[in-house]
């Protein structure tokens, strides 16, 4: 996430929207914190890549599917880093790996104004 504001208000309340969410659906701690992490890395990439100030968040479930999509305003598409093209000391370059990492899947829909990046976990139940 190099350097995000993790105490600001806009992640916070994301974070506990997506909590509530998942709380009530009866997802369990282990799923629920690899959503806050991911949530937090594509709120950092909205502000950082999308230059977006107050970024779009969509919570949804969909039967037993979990989707979570931030919105920015910026056209750019994310690009995934590979580990080979990034220096071993590299601070930056890896939010989208730890996505795809935490996630079972991650994309990118283009938007009138933007886009929006999401990602999606599947209940096991």
């Amino acid at each position: 996430m190099c350097n995000p504001n993790l105490n600001s208000p806009s992640l916070a309340l994301a974070r506990q929207s997506l909590r509530d969410t998942m709380v009530r659906a009866g997802w369990d701690d282990h799923r629920i914190f690899d959503a806050e992490l991911a949530l937090a890395e594509l709120i950092v990439n909205a502000w950082r890549h999308g230059r977006t100030v107050a970024p779009v968040v969509l919570i949804a479930t969909l039967g037993r599917t979990l989707r979570v999509s931030v919105g920015d305003e910026s056209h750019a598409l994310p690009e995934q880093h590979f580990s080979s093209a990034l220096g071993e000391l590299a601070e930056c370059g890896r939010g989208l790996q730890l996505v795809e990492g935490l996630t079972h899947r991650w994309g990118a829909d283009p938007q009138e104004r933007g886009k929006l990046v999401w990602f999606e976990l599947d209940s096991a139940a």
